[in-house]
């Protein structure tokens, strides 16, 4: 199958560079690589004259295309029609050498699929299950022998009954899934969610539908609203061999209040767009849960080192929650 990978960026000439090197490493090499530049200065163009690579292509946007979400759909536009996937990357992560092999290998094996994402192995908290030890379903979750360790939101939703009803990657009626990933086990594993970081789509899909507009500028959970639009197309699954590393650039995130505050909004905004119509009880465990992690993100400010952060990340939580009351967001294609 022939592919395009599609690489958004912005003022991070470093990290594209250490993503290309690893891109150039690949067992299964992509057919084109389109760089989408949104910098206001020309050093990422000026890295990629002196370290060239095969089949790529770079493009610097004006400003009125500049965003991750007006990017991506500027890059879906530059792809060559005879692509059969498009793949795309986050530009602070690096690959494994078998990343793309993998990643078409589904595609290939499976024509029912059509979205397709890897695991970041830097990030995976998965453990094997001693065969004699027994674990505390409220502090551990178990899944195919593997074991994850619940962190402290997911602990206490646990013993207040407020945790997801699904697996991994699978959002409820009241969305607020499970984020623990899933165990580098080789299997893969068919989702709701796909993670931005690292996710991929047959062509057909994006030359039907292209990412929202609700979403220009940083973009919170784009990819969450994305993912399950494509679904009307097929399936969405993550392949735990298509692994990568990722490794969460500083530069070019909001505030901590400005996060705070999309964390609710967009959260209210892909729960929609899954169920447009919730029930009472839908509503209740979204608006608890929602309450609870913006008490749970309070309390940091008294238990980490980054005060500031999590109080102001706390008062944009509160100040979304209740603009919900006065303005929701309007669902857009």
């Amino acid at each position: 199958m022939k592919f395009s990978l599609i690489i958004c960026t912005y003022m991070r000439p470093q990290s594209v560079l250490q993503l290309l090197q690893s891109v150039q490493g690949q067992t299964l090499y992509p057919d084109e690589i389109l760089i989408i530049d949104g910098s206001t200065n020309q050093e990422t163009e000026l890295a990629l004259k002196e370290n060239q690579f095969q089949n790529l292509h770079y493009f610097a946007v004006p400003p009125e295309y500049r965003g991750l979400t007006r990017q991506r759909n500027f890059g879906v536009q530059k792809a060559g029609s005879s692509m059969e996937v498009i793949a795309f990357l986050d530009d602070d992560t690096i690959l494994e050498a078998d990343y793309f092999k993998e990643l078409i290998q589904t595609f290939e094996g499976n024509p029912t699929i059509s979205g397709v994402a890897g695991v970041a192995i830097n990030e995976n908290g998965w453990q094997l299950a001693e065969p004699n030890k027994t674990y505390n379903p409220n502090r551990y979750y178990p899944l195919d022998g593997f074991v994850y360790k619940e962190g402290q939101r997911n602990v206490v939703r646990n013993y207040l009954g407020l945790q997801s009803n699904l697996g991994p990657g699978r959002m409820p009626d009241y969305s607020h899934g499970r984020t623990c990933g899933f165990p580098l086990n080789g299997k893969t594993y068919e989702v709701d969610l796909l993670i931005g970081m690292s996710f991929s789509f047959r062509k057909k899909v994006l030359d039907t539908i292209r990412f929202s507009s609700y979403f220009e500028g940083y973009g919170l959970y784009e990819d969450a609203d994305f993912s399950i639009r494509a679904l009307q197309f097929g399936k969405n699954a993550i392949n735990t061999k298509a692994q990568l590393s990722h490794f969460h650039h500083p530069s070019g995130r909001p505030n901590q209040y400005k996060y705070g505050k999309m964390v609710v909004r967009n959260g209210w905004y892909v729960w929609r767009v899954k169920n447009p119509t919730p029930s009472l009880k839908a509503k209740l465990k979204w608006h608890s849960i929602t309450i609870l992690l913006t008490l749970i993100r309070f309390s940091n400010t008294f238990t980490t080192a980054k005060k500031k952060e999590a109080f102001t990340e706390t008062m944009g939580r509160m100040i979304g929650w209740w603009s919900l009351w006065v303005s929701k967001p309007k669902i857009k294609n």
